[in-house]
């Protein structure tokens, strides 16, 4: 086999531009699409010279079953319950994120997934792609910034419209979405924390609701962090700011490290800054520092593609993937855990007390209350303009 032969579910919006990535790829080969909306998939969504499979039905989608994989472009509460369908039908699976939207499901879903050990089962974060993530990964792992002692993430530039928030009546509600910013946006940068930096155990957090837009759930969240070397960090996100800032300072034994807008900058110690700060004669005196930029390539404009493309790999050489399904649950106990601590106006100690969590999130869920405005459907369907500059 040299091509993957691969069915979308999902085809409106971000499932649009996965059905054009797809397309791009020579180990990769669309076979069917399924949309429970017929006219998903036609024009512009699937375009008319696409030769594909359609199916409005989930049975008759897998009954067809000419594919080996299958990628979910659905709503959150739908990953699970299509992930699972997809193991049990033999196939592998491309989840798009969240893994899920609590950490309760999350495991359901993870222990399921051991009773199909050849089956590959990826998450599209697709923001491990970008050099300069991969880059500061590297440099953090190799140990040339010695010991991390603070980390800070204002990422604000996911900003989104009421319309945007109006296009899909699934959207920002507890019913629908299960959350607001951490649920949907935030799952690439948490996932980085983490990836970057570890779990944290303890996270403390002032959540607002529809501060910003008239929606149900969080558009601005501010959270500290707590490591267990004592490291801390503050993660600041909001849809509802512009212009937005997407900047990440890190602070450790060798300097300050900062990447923001692409730049990677780092402003090096001579001497590590603990040990300066017991060694020196000088009352008033900080460490000597080298000034450097640290280069790094442009922007990745094929992040959502290389995801796909490491995937398909992955099934037909046994090469990594970009993410694991099993690594999609770090970013989303933090984030479960930074909407429990400020929703309950407490602390909160990791690892998550799943079943906590998910009794709050089933309250909010049965006291939803929100309705769409009728604005009409977006049909502004690229979802690369989403993804921050």
């Amino acid at each position: 086999m040299d091509q993957v032969r691969i069915g979308v579910i999902g085809t409106g919006g971000i499932g649009a531009t996965q059905v054009k990535n797809i397309l791009q790829l020579p180990n990769c080969r669309l076979t069917a699409v399924c949309d429970w909306k017929k006219d998903k998939m036609e024009p512009p969504y699937i375009p008319s010279d696409v030769n594909v499979k359609k199916f409005t039905d989930d049975d008759d989608f897998f009954a067809y079953g000419e594919f080996d994989a299958v990628m979910l472009e659905i709503p959150h509460y739908q990953h699970v319950p299509l992930a699972l369908r997809c193991l049990e039908e033999g196939k592998h699976v491309l989840i798009e994120k969240p893994v899920a939207v609590d950490k309760k499901t999350a495991l359901q879903l993870l222990a399921a997934a051991k009773k199909y050990p050849d089956l590959r089962m990826g998450v599209m974060f697709n923001q491990r792609t970008i050099p300069a993530h991969k880059k500061l990964k590297e440099l953090i792992e190799s140990g040339e910034f010695g010991v991390i002692r603070r980390v800070n993430w204002i990422m604000t530039d996911w900003f989104r419209t009421q319309r945007y928030y109006d296009s899909g009546d699934w959207r920002a509600t507890w019913r629908g979405e299960g959350g607001g910013v951490l649920i949907n946006q935030c799952p690439h940068h948490l996932d980085l924390m983490q990836w970057l930096f570890g779990m944290p155990k303890r996270v403390t957090a002032v959540v607002a609701l529809g501060k910003y837009h008239d929606i149900e759930v969080e558009d601005d969240v501010t959270a500290i962090l707590e490591y267990p070397n004592g490291a801390t960090g503050v993660f600041i996100a909001s849809t509802g700011e512009a212009p937005g800032t997407n900047r990440l300072e890190v602070t450790a034994e060798r300097g300050r490290v900062i990447l923001e807008n692409g730049k990677l900058s780092f402003l090096r110690n001579e001497i590590p800054m603990s040990e300066f700060c017991k060694t020196t004669q000088v009352t008033w005196s900080t460490p000597p520092v080298w000034d450097i930029d640290i280069p790094v390539a442009a922007n990745n404009p094929r992040q959502l593609i290389d995801v796909i493309d490491a995937f398909a790999n992955s099934i037909l050489h046994g090469t990594p993937m970009v993410a694991e399904a099993v690594e999609g649950i770090n970013s989303l106990e933090i984030g479960n855990a930074i909407l429990l601590s400020g929703l309950k106006k407490k602390f909160v100690d990791l690892p998550l007390d799943e079943n906590e969590f998910s009794e709050m999130l089933a309250e909010l869920v049965a006291s939803s209350k929100w309705e769409k405005s009728a604005h009409g459907e977006n049909n502004d369907f690229d979802f690369e303009k989403s993804q921050p500059k």
